[in-house]
């Protein structure tokens, strides 16, 4: 009888014997026992057998698996060890506990919102001590919160597995992190930036009190937001898109004050307002221009009473839209306050999204997302005066607000006019700006043209010099985007900023040339630069007529007056 051994190759090897075995025995002779396989079998002497050893890997926790995370190191280099009953389940495919985690002053935050934020994690930490880092991994809908000692770490674990955390009106879990630390690298800066204002703004808040509970009773939620050096119109809408990164927004209102677009922007709690000041305060919307300067708000509440571009109450969207004049009426903590409307000489205009074209010459500072919006670069004004239009004219009013490329005066209907910009969103700068603004006694209409582009008369046909191509003109202010004239375009004002001007010229020369188109009501040099100076007309309509008439005035050989709109006094 043959008796077959399946070995291994680092097994011991045996072979059976090799002489033959004898012949069966008779079945009717006598039944002598069957040797056994140890007997049939002979151990052939071989070498010590090499035994590999066997590495058992065992499942890891949802949590282990975020050490390998790029944004994340373990302080200690090592993970805790778990229990030596380790159970493998391929079957297993949901995130569990790590019941063997030990005590750490890192929190791990587990099934977030998809919409939560830095500001969420730590309103959740702030009752129960000092923070000092949060890494927030939107893609994992997890988080991990940092104290300054295991103790606070405790108390935070303890209190939420007994009543249950919640951010947004989601439950998530609350359990001690595998790290002893949170390392985060450079790669994510902006991250970083903004995981350390929600930390300075709760540190700003307090720390203090009960579970649950954001900050103090004399902290507001209210900020009120100016907006300097605008080059672009801001919006309710693109405000919005800027402050909601922070926290939850219930209110906002815009207006005007002074020639200044300013806004109120009330949050669902203190630490997002907190947040959105320390990260946004004297940040640039985009890139050199529409600077904001933020602070907190006496007011305690914003009553809202239309919702439109001028006001929204995020909470109230069943709110009318109300009458879109140029003076609803909003109430503040019970106070009325009537909004300036915008257009005419105060601001910016109601529906209006930024082109793509803007944002591809200043790219969002912030990741602001833009809501492209492409338009025409053709303007069409209307209701001008006929005897004193004049294509050079426009040229000099409408270069204000972007580079003009184009003038055409309609030849059977000398009080309008089309213009041609550099690009869409310069179009739209000159509509918000001038609209209803009067010029020449008259109040223009400024609006979008169906035309994308301003024809040339063809060769030989008349056109008694109402066509005028401005492209290769000298005379553009904006042809260096981030120049300081990109920093500087302001409402039409009764102030003018004047630039350079030549030394030997005088404040009396100056004021007399434009006292030809007003009465002049104040000059003043710059003190440390007297090639600068202000000078204020007595009404608005002096002050464009003056900027048309003396703008490129030649002083000297080679000086020509740089006039503006300013938002200084004098």
């Amino acid at each position: 009888m043959y008796v077959c051994w399946n070995p291994y190759v680092q097994q011991p090897t045996y072979v059976l014997p090799t002489q033959q075995p004898s012949p069966l025995p008779n079945p009717l002779a006598a039944v002598t026992p069957t040797p056994t396989p140890q007997e049939l079998l002979v151990s052939v002497p071989t070498q010590q057998p090499v035994i590999a050893p066997v590495t058992l890997s065992r499942k890891r926790g949802s949590e282990e698996l975020m050490s390998h995370s790029p944004m994340v190191t373990n302080g200690s280099g090592m993970s805790p060890q778990h229990g030596q009953n380790l159970e493998l389940n391929n079957e297993a495919k949901k995130v569990k506990l790590d019941q063997a985690n030990g005590t750490s002053r890192v929190v791990h935050i587990r099934s977030l919102p998809v919409d939560s934020m830095e500001t969420d994690i730590v309103q959740l930490g702030m009752p129960f001590g000092k923070m000092t880092n949060v890494l927030l991994l939107k893609q994992k809908n997890q988080a991990f919160l940092e104290f300054s000692d295991e103790s606070s770490a405790s108390n935070m674990v303890s209190y939420y597995q007994n009543c249950p955390a919640q951010i947004r009106m989601k439950p998530c879990y609350v359990q001690f992190s595998n790290h002893k630390e949170l390392k985060t690298d450079a790669s994510h800066a902006l991250q970083n930036a903004t995981a350390q204002a929600a930390l300075q703004a709760a540190h700003v808040g307090g720390v203090m009190g009960s579970p649950g509970s954001c900050g103090t009773d004399d902290q507001t939620t209210i900020l009120r937001v100016i907006v300097d050096n605008v080059l672009y119109p801001v919006t309710l809408d693109v405000l919005h898109q800027l402050f909601q990164r922070f926290g939850k927004i219930l209110k906002i209102i815009t207006f005007t004050k002074n020639n200044t677009f300013q806004a109120l922007i009330q949050f669902s709690d203190t630490i997002s307002a907190n947040t959105a000041k320390v990260t946004l305060d004297g940040q640039n919307i985009y890139n050199g221009c529409n600077t904001l300067k933020i602070d907190y708000s006496k007011l305690t509440n914003l009553n809202v009473k239309y919702n439109n571009e001028k006001s929204r109450d995020f909470t109230r969207p069943d709110l009318p839209s109300g009458d879109h004049g140029f003076e609803q009426p909003f109430h503040l903590s019970g106070s009325p306050m009537p909004l300036a409307g915008y257009g005419a000489h105060h601001g910016f205009g109601g529906n209006f999204g930024l082109p793509a074209s803007a944002a591809a010459l200043n790219a969002a500072r912030l990741g602001l997302p833009l809501t492209a919006q492409a338009g025409s670069s053709v303007i069409l004004v209307s209701n001008l005066d006929e005897q004193m239009v004049t294509p050079d004219a426009l040229f000099t009013l409408f270069g204000v607000y972007g580079d003009v490329h184009r003038v055409k005066i309609l030849f059977n209907k000398k009080d309008n006019a089309l213009i041609q910009m550099a690009d869409p969103h310069q179009a739209q700068l000159a509509i918000t700006y001038l609209d209803k603004v009067k010029v020449w006694g008259k109040p223009i209409r400024v609006a979008q043209s169906k035309h994308s582009l301003v024809q040339m008369p063809k060769e030989g046909q008349p056109d008694a010099g109402l066509t005028k191509d401005f492209t290769t003109s000298p005379l553009h202010r904006f042809k260096r985007p981030g120049s300081k004239n990109c920093q500087n375009i302001f409402p039409p004002s009764s102030v003018l900023h004047l630039s350079n001007i030549p030394p030997s010229v005088t404040e009396e020369e100056i004021t007399e040339l434009f006292t030809k188109q007003g009465t002049v009501k104040a000059f003043k040099f710059f003190p440390k630069d007297r090639k600068m100076a202000l000078i204020q007309m007595a009404s608005l309509d002096e002050a464009i007529n003056s900027l048309i008439a003396a703008h490129n005035y030649q002083l000297g050989e080679n000086s020509h007056l740089r006039v503006s709109f300013s938002k200084s006094t004098i």
